[in-house]
């Protein structure tokens, strides 16, 4: 009787070899373990069910058997494999360059052999150029990560949309100089509130994984803008004609039509030099402007909110709660608006020297 072929996953980082063989409920295993080769028979519950199973194959570099182990659970069959020349990065798992229909990739596991920061990333963002030459020998044509396409739809997205609104901003201002700025929140005013309640998704993106980065940070700088544009802007239309409302979309516009083509050429690990060191720079200015700018709409909605009692619940009421709005604005400022900035700030800066710092000139030869 044949044995059957199951499915195998492979892996590797510096130091091991990992498989993983998708085998159910194994029973009578017998495997075969030498320092240039692998040899494993079993029953168990495969991709053609109950069933004997089998595998054999020459490893691309010798392993240290003695170092190396394997375990069979419920679900599946693990092996763990020291490599005799620990940090040397295999080629491919078999020692000729055949296309094994049922040996695949574990994109899962796989690790870079090199850690230029604290975190070690996979090969997916590490090392796409090994990632082809793996999938070009073993015949694997990599899925459509709808997780990438999906990210980078949104970011572009939102790049067209900031765009429009910093082309239509700039051409008003040719036109009719500051005369125009009374009328930018009636010109993008709409388009603004779409792209900046959209943003709202890049905090489930950090939540569910889609993306890296802290979830304090990216909160405190979608709510603070959203405050900003809905509480304060858009519920008062005198301060709809302000000056502060034209410099704060042009800051706030300016940042994003970098951030955002950065995030787009990084979804699929595209490194545009100037791009990142913009990203990781230019909020040196702009971030300070953007505050600032942002402290002035606070303080001058104040009084309108005093005076319209706009947000205000007062008592008595069925619900027997009471909000006034102004008061909330100056504990805002006090207590949240500065120490949010200064997070911000310390996060971005921690970004930039990651970034930029000498991990980033190694990557570029510098």
């Amino acid at each position: 009787m044949v044995a059957l072929n199951p499915i195998v996953y492979w892996a590797q980082n510096q130091k091991d070899i990992f498989l993983r063989v998708e085998l159910r409920d194994v029973k009578d295993e017998n495997v075969v373990l030498l320092e240039d080769s692998l040899r494993f028979e079993a029953t168990g519950v495969g991709a053609c069910g109950l069933d004997k199973y089998a595998f054999h194959f020459n490893f691309f570099e010798s392993i240290n058997p003695g170092k190396s182990k394997y375990r069979a659970t419920d679900r599946q069959v693990e092996f763990s494999l020291r490599k005799e020349n620990c940090g040397k990065w295999w080629k491919r798992l078999t020692e000729e360059s055949l296309k094994l229909p049922w040996l695949k990739i574990d994109f899962d596991k796989w690790k870079s052999p090199e850690d230029f920061e604290e975190e070690t990333r996979d090969i997916l963002q590490d090392r796409p150029d090994i990632l082809r030459q793996l999938q070009e020998d073993e015949g694997v044509i990599e899925p459509i990560n709808y997780r990438q396409v999906y990210l980078f739809v949104y970011n572009m997205a939102q790049f067209i949309g900031f765009l429009y609104i910093f082309v239509v901003m700039m051409i008003n201002y040719a036109k009719k100089g500051p005369d125009s700025m009374e009328e930018t929140f009636s010109n993008v005013g709409e388009v603004f509130k779409f792209v900046q309640l959209m943003a709202f998704l890049e905090i489930l993106h950090v939540i569910f994984g889609y993306t890296k980065g802290g979830l304090m940070a990216c909160f405190i700088q979608v709510l603070g803008r959203f405050i900003v544009l809905f509480g304060c802007i858009n519920s008062e239309p005198r301060m709809q004609t302000k000056p502060v409302v034209f410099y704060l979309f042009f800051i706030w516009s300016l940042v994003e039509l970098i951030r955002y083509p950065y995030y787009m050429f990084r979804v699929y690990n595209i490194e545009v030099s100037f791009l990142t060191w913009l990203r990781y720079t230019i909020w040196i200015a702009l971030y300070p402007l953007g505050f600032l700018c942002e402290g002035v709409v606070y303080l001058r909605t104040i009084p309108y909110a005093e005076e319209t009692g706009v947000f205000t619940i007062a008592l008595p009421n069925a619900w027997n709660f009471a909000f006034h709005f102004p008061t909330a604005i100056r504990t805002l400022l006090l207590c949240f608006f500065f120490p949010g900035m200064y997070t911000t700030m310390i996060h971005m800066q921690r970004q930039r020297k990651k970034k930029l710092g000498p991990s980033y000139l190694r990557q570029k030869g510098e």
